[in-house]
């Protein structure tokens, strides 16, 4: 047997050139620049003759590697240096959104450009985007006019769908935000897109992204209220923007104090420690007494887990509505706010249906312990309940309301007497 090791074959002979193709290219974006701004040079401004240069130069020069020097081209005329300026030594065009006319016409015109450029290479989507929250970045290099002509464009972009609100949060860049160079744009932006498209377009467009409640966040710390906001935007002719912002302010303090209530209802908390901490939020984001009642029956009624049997769901539901009838009745002082209850609890009994037979029982109880008036149900007998199913609620209250009114005679004819024998005295 032979013990030597055996020696391992090897492979000798003619090394073989890596094919070009295999080789990784090397990342030179200069001679890119260089075709882009020669192919928009010869063009002559006209932006349809861009965008056909734009179209066929995708199929020869590689878009998806050098997006980001394409899109400094055509917004600043060259590659952009980190701050946002141009290199003396940088090749130019003044074929781009920066040295074209600062007039809405114009910017309506470039978009359009970007418009068509991306629905036909569709993979540079995402890379605009980024470039738009660069360039939002670096807006403090950018001269006045620049700003203006960059705010125009972004908000025709975010109208016609070209742009996502995402990039927004570029904005909120602290340094941005102290020098108030943020404020300052957004009124431009919101003006071009709001003149695109309805504040409601833009609210859902911002909703989208869960910007709908950051706006504030375009203002330093100290200066992040709605006053300030609504003044700001109001005094810059957009009224209806500080109008959607108060509105989402309030709706995010009603989501809150709906869960605090809830949670401090579930804690067990004293009512009257409920109710102090209800009214300071009332003044705090000027909350009304209708809206607090409606956020309050459905804390209370979320606090527990409802029988599916409608046999016992209603005794369940009095039982718990007894408990906790003396924090419903500190928010019921107007009649307006008990018209408002009565209603909320009508869409609840509808809305839920182990509480069809309900109802009736509900709106007596919450009589009995004083928080609902009769004067209150009458009203919403006769003309202030809801169509959802209006005809079972009001059979079921039928008796009641009759038993009110005859009470109410009865009342009126005992106040008659007593009035008749005080001037006979």
């Amino acid at each position: 047997m032979n013990n030597q090791k055996q020696q391992k074959p090897t492979l000798s002979g003619q090394r073989f050139k890596t094919r070009k193709r295999d080789e990784k290219e090397r990342f030179d974006p200069s001679q890119f620049q260089e075709s882009i701004i020669q192919g928009l040079n010869q063009t002559g401004g006209d932006l349809d003759a861009v965008t056909k240069f734009l179209d066929a130069s995708g199929a020869k020069l590689d878009y998806r590697r050098y997006a980001e020097t394409l899109f400094d081209i055509l917004v600043a005329g060259g590659m952009l240096a980190p701050g946002g300026t141009l290199s003396d030594d940088v090749t130019r065009t003044d074929v781009c959104v920066f040295a074209a006319q600062e007039d809405l016409e114009t910017m309506q015109g470039f978009a359009q450009v970007f418009n068509k450029l991306i629905r036909r290479y569709k993979y540079l989507e995402k890379g605009f985007e980024e470039e738009i929250k660069k360039l939002l970045l670096f807006l403090k290099g950018f001269s006045e006019s620049e700003r203006i002509k960059l705010a125009l464009i972004t908000g025709i972009l975010l109208a016609n769908g070209t742009l996502s609100a995402n990039i927004l949060s570029s904005l909120f860049n602290e340094n941005l935000v102290k020098e108030g160079v943020s404020a300052a744009f957004a009124v431009k932006l919101f003006k071009s897109w709001i003149n695109e498209k309805d504040i409601n377009a833009v609210a859902g467009s911002l909703r989208k992204v869960s910007m709908d409640n950051r706006l504030l966040e375009l203002f330093p710390a100290n200066k992040q209220s709605v006053e300030h906001f609504e003044k700001y935007f109001t005094d810059a002719g957009l009224k209806e923007l500080s109008e959607y912002v108060r509105n989402q302010v309030c709706i995010g303090a009603r989501k809150e104090l709906q869960k605090e209530i809830q949670e401090q209802v579930l804690r067990g908390e004293p009512f009257k420690d409920i109710i102090f901490y209800v009214k300071e939020e009332m003044k705090k984001s000027n909350i009304s007494e209708q809206m607090v009642i409606t956020i309050l029956w459905s804390s209370v009624m979320s606090t527990v887990e409802w029988n599916k049997k409608e046999e016992l769901v209603t005794e369940q539901a009095i039982k718990h509505l007894k408990q906790n009838s003396p924090l419903l009745a500190a928010f019921t002082s107007r009649g307006q706010s008990e018209l408002t209850l009565l209603v909320k609890i009508q869409e609840y009994c509808y809305d839920n249906i182990h509480f069809m037979k309900a109802f009736q029982k509900i709106v007596v109880l919450l009589y009995k312990a004083e928080v609902l008036s009769e004067e209150a149900i009458l009203k919403w007998y006769k003309d202030g309940h809801l169509a959802k199913g209006k005809s079972v609620f009001i059979e079921q209250m039928k008796k009641f309301v009759e038993w009110l009114k005859n009470a109410e005679e009865e009342s009126e004819s005992d106040e008659e007497e007593e009035a008749e024998a005080d001037e006979e005295s």
